[in-house]
């Protein structure tokens, strides 16, 4: 019952098929403001789970334009050519991220993150 605006940015978690597509399940993740977050509002639907996302360190790529899901696995594919072999990440999931209303026509800007083991 409290609205609390845009957040940004959003995140999907996208969970990569073995031809780095997405698998059907996805976790979309929504940051809580600052003035809620220390007595965050309880959801009253029970798929909505509020979570503490820890410190992390990631390996990022950034894009425009309006992302879909084929721009995403493309950029994730060049942050791991860009990476090679050497570079020690999580390889069971990577974060989608938008920054942008979806009425923003320009200027918009979209992340691929990989997060350091």
């Amino acid at each position: 019952g409290v609205g609390m605006g845009m957040t940004a940015p959003v995140s999907i978690t996208a969970f990569p098929a073995e031809d780095g597509s997405f698998q059907q399940k996805v976790k979309v993740s929504l940051r809580i403001p600052s003035q809620f977050q220390d007595n965050p509002p309880c959801p009253t639907d029970e798929s909505i789970k509020i979570e503490e996302r820890q410190g992390m360190t990631i390996y990022s790529t950034q894009f425009g334009g309006y992302a879909k899901e084929a721009d995403y696995v493309n950029y994730a594919a060049k942050l791991k050519a860009a990476l090679g072999s050497d570079a020690a990440y999580r390889k069971d999931f990577y974060l989608c991220n938008g920054y942008d209303p979806p009425m923003k026509p320009y200027g918009r800007r979209n992340e691929v993150w990989f997060v350091k083991e």
